[in-house]
């Protein structure tokens, strides 16, 4: 099953958590065939002011994804820190959001978007 948009009932499960301290979202991104990767581009570019007027800033992003365990294959991997489930809400709801995120439905075939909350991170290797 491909998946895109959120349904109206993970929006309320979303909606429903706590909005005490930061999401990371992890998206797992499968772009479609011709013209996906440079459509979904278009939509990161014009993403980057929104997120930063929020809070928000890329932890990651990796393409050339393989698949090691399990049958998914995708062809990149984005990880975006959120301040607060309410930040999130307010980009998306926005008008220049909205307008945006045609990009990123025009450049996907598949994705899958996970809501974490950061337990610890060490980015920092010698």
């Amino acid at each position: 099953m491909t998946t895109i948009l959120p349904t109206k009932e993970q929006l309320e499960d979303l909606q429903a958590i706590s909005n005490d301290g930061p999401l990371v979202m992890v998206n797992m991104l499968r772009f479609k065939p011709k013209g996906g990767e440079a459509f979904y581009e278009k939509y990161s570019q014009l993403i980057m002011p929104m997120l930063s007027k929020i809070g928000a800033h890329v932890i990651y992003y990796g393409s050339d994804a393989k698949t090691f365990i399990g049958e998914d294959a995708w062809d990149a991997v984005l990880l975006v820190q959120y301040p607060s489930r309410s930040a999130f809400f307010s980009m998306i709801k926005d008008k220049e959001y909205l307008e945006a995120s045609q990009y990123r439905e025009q450049g996907l075939e598949d994705s899958r978007l996970y809501i974490t909350r950061p337990q610890y991170v060490i980015w920092d290797h010698p």
